[in-house]
């Protein structure tokens, strides 16, 4: 089934004084990027959600944020104050230009290096931490996971609605295909016929003949009729199909599209031209949905 590449998952946990909150949005993209936002103390599960997020997602940015807050010494930290009183110290020895002192800001010089230190975690309070931002992960990624499956639902009904107009459009040149060659001689000799009769000369029939193979040759589309009826097919399977389908999808729109202009190129009939540049606007806009298509 079609997942969108567009969604948001969240979840939350309150335990031993700290609340946990896990977001994940997703957007598209033609590949997986990943960008995993997470509390400097707790930056040792960075690669445990970086693998459960790779799991479940193939394609798409991937905004990843965990925050942990509380009143528990496991989230304060420390603050190193001899680097801080050392901060303080230049910054108050700074004047300016008016000679008027500087106004230290203590909560700013909180966030330079060395100031903050991030609490030291033992093994046991790792363990515990690892196992609820995991929880938290897998309970927000399939929050997520049924809002993209959702969407996913409304973009595969669309592609699809769009498929059968351009199935209607090939049958439509497929029934006009035949007939171009035949009209092509009619036009062909009803036009030699006024030309011999104002000339008072006769033409061959072996020449016309002749003349209108080398245009049926060059204007035959039964190929790319055939092409493109199984590029619909194939595009029809995967829509309906499971998995993931956004590159396959994205690949045969781009075929789709290469046949459709063959046809026009090739073809030579306006009412052919007309169902072409019909079929072209509706592989465009496929083209646009299928770009967020995981």
């Amino acid at each position: 089934m079609i997942r969108s590449m567009t969604g948001y998952g969240a979840a939350s946990f309150v335990g031993e004084g700290v609340a946990y909150t896990v977001e994940i949005r997703t957007v598209n993209n033609r590949y997986l990027k990943l960008s995993v936002k997470l509390p400097e103390h707790l930056q040792f599960v960075g690669p445990r959600v970086e693998k459960l997020l790779r799991e479940r997602i193939v394609r798409g940015t991937v905004s990843y944020a965990l925050r942990a807050a509380g009143d528990s010494e496991v989230v304060a930290g420390r603050i190193n104050t001899a680097v801080l009183q050392a901060y303080a110290d230049q910054i108050a020895e700074v004047r300016l230009r008016d000679d008027r002192p500087t106004t230290v800001d203590l909560g700013s010089l909180t966030m330079l290096p060395g100031v903050y230190q991030p609490p030291d975690l033992n093994e046991a309070d790792q363990e515990r931490h690892r196992e609820v931002v995991e929880s938290l992960t897998r309970e927000a990624l399939a929050g997520l996971t049924a809002m993209r499956q959702e969407e996913g639902a409304v973009l595969r009904d669309d592609l699809l609605a769009h498929l059968g107009q351009l199935r209607t459009a090939l049958e439509t040149i497929n029934a006009k295909a035949p007939t171009v060659a035949d009209e092509y001689h009619e036009r062909l000799r009803a036009r030699v016929a006024l030309l011999m009769k104002e000339g008072g000369f006769e033409l061959e029939a072996e020449g016309l003949m002749r003349e209108v193979a080398i245009f049926a040759e060059r204007c035959d589309i039964s190929e790319e009729i055939s092409r493109l009826g199984s590029h619909i097919d194939q595009f029809d399977e995967l829509c309906r199909g499971d998995g993931q389908a956004g590159r396959k999808l994205d690949f045969i729109a781009q075929e789709l599209l290469r046949e459709v202009n063959t046809i026009g190129a090739k073809a030579n009939d306006a009412a052919i031209a007309r169902s072409v540049l019909d079929m072209k606007a509706l592989i465009d806009r496929m083209k646009e949905q299928v770009q967020n298509a995981e």
